[in-house]
């Protein structure tokens, strides 16, 4: 399997994971957190919202955009520099903000939600991945 396909399979998870939160969002339900019970908490507090999108907003576009530019690879559809280009930087920035969003639970919301755990460790792996696979070239 090729680096493309597996962030491609990550880029879906995630996507699944911010279509999760949005619909819970939009019926104002409680989403399921599998780790402590301050999911809320965090989904809820003034660090939820970017530029004053929602943050499971920019999470969805973000997988989206970063499957598309997978799957353009896995397929061939040229230009292949540009798309591989794409995602690096996708990768590299969403890896940043995801420092930076653990930080805010950690040290200023000091709750922890599984589901934004979870869509950091994805975006840490792509950049696994992505690193993996430029030493392997």
């Amino acid at each position: 399997m090729t680096s493309e396909a597996l962030i491609f399979i990550l880029s879906t998870l995630g996507i699944s994971e911010t279509v999760y939160l949005i619909k819970k969002r939009l019926r104002s339900e409680k989403p399921v957190c599998l780790i402590g019970e301050d999911c809320a908490k965090v989904l809820t507090s003034p660090h939820s919202k970017m530029f004053i999108v929602s943050n499971d907003i920019l999470g969805l576009l973000f997988y989206i955009a970063c499957s598309l530019a997978a799957s353009f690879l896995v397929i061939g559809v040229a230009p292949l520099p540009l798309w591989d280009i794409i995602i690096k930087i996708l990768v590299f920035l969403g890896s940043l903000l995801s420092i930076f969003l653990v930080y805010l639970q950690l040290k200023v919301i000091k709750a922890w939600c599984f589901w934004c755990l979870m869509s950091a460790i994805i975006v840490w792996l792509m950049g696994v991945i992505i690193i993996i696979n430029d030493l392997i070239k």
